[in-house]
């Protein structure tokens, strides 16, 4: 069944009674080029388990099962369960769970993979990319990488490095507990509807590289949450009344860490600010 062929799409959500869902942020796959590239770059091979969110009608879980061991997928919309059964009905080591992400219980969803290399694919809905993310990285589980289709504006914001005008909160959030890069752009014409902005594919390699207390941990998010509040304005003022510090007193405490008093939040490394909440906690 050719899943990205407008066709078929049609023939199976009349026979459903299936309509898209505008407050789901849905959006189908029809390009042909755009899952299997997904999967590749995902490192979907055999020894490998996957965990996929949003499967929509199934071309990227059908790509992932082709290739990996196993694949757990996590989907929101019941609507889509007969049809589900339809499109992965000859793939016998997929799993489909009906549930919130934000709900799903990761860890027990890994634990069933039995130590094996695990990975997550995706294609995100666009309103609720920053919290899958971030709830994934902040689980710390035993997860290889997240290879994720998000709008092209938040792809760049997030794989954007720390210190540049390009960066966001989310930026050095992402870099805390992994390395991005942006891996192929992808036109709003690939989607079913299409939507109104176009799309990028992008990789985060989870690298446990920082393993701060969780004291620590909680300033520094605090602190870049703070900084990037008012990123116009120089760092002191919006810290001052986050840390209740007076101005000079933080100024002094920058100036100690070689931090200028005057720079704004987008100006500092994920160092200094881990350098800061190190001094503070």
């Amino acid at each position: 069944m050719e899943l990205t062929n407008i066709g078929v799409i049609k023939d199976l959500f009349e026979r459903h009674g299936f309509s898209f869902s505008k407050s789901l942020g849905q959006n189908f796959l029809v390009n042909p080029s755009v899952c299997p590239k997904i999967a590749e770059f995902g490192g979907c091979k055999a020894g490998v388990c996957a965990v996929e969110i949003g499967t929509g009608v199934g071309v990227l879980t059908q790509e992932l099962a082709k290739r990996c061991d196993r694949v757990t997928a996590i989907e929101l919309d019941e609507r889509l369960k007969p049809i589900l059964n339809e499109t992965l009905a000859d793939f016998d080591n997929v799993e489909v769970i009906f549930a919130d992400v934000m709900q799903a219980n990761l860890e027990d969803i890994v634990r069933k993979f039995d130590g094996k290399e695990t990975v997550v694919c995706a294609n995100l809905p666009y309103y609720i990319t920053s919290p899958v993310i971030m709830k994934i990285l902040e689980s710390r589980l035993p997860i290889k990488s997240l290879t994720v289709m998000v709008q092209r504006e938040a792809g760049d914001r997030i794989c954007a490095s720390p210190g540049t005008r390009e960066s966001g909160a989310v930026s050095y959030a992402v870099r805390y507990y992994s390395k991005p890069s942006l891996l192929f752009k992808v036109n709003r014409g690939s989607f079913m509807p299409s939507p109104n902005v176009d799309s990028e594919v992008i990789k985060l390699e989870i690298t446990n590289e920082h393993q701060l207390p969780k004291n620590v941990e909680e300033t520094l998010f605090k602190l870049i949450r703070s900084g990037f509040s008012q990123r116009r304005k120089q760092l002191v003022n919006p810290l001052s009344a986050t840390l209740n510090i007076s101005k000079s007193e933080l100024s002094d405490l920058l100036s100690s860490l070689d931090i200028k008093p005057s720079a704004r939040a987008e100006e500092l490394t994920l160092e200094n600010y881990i350098a800061l909440a190190e001094r503070l906690s």
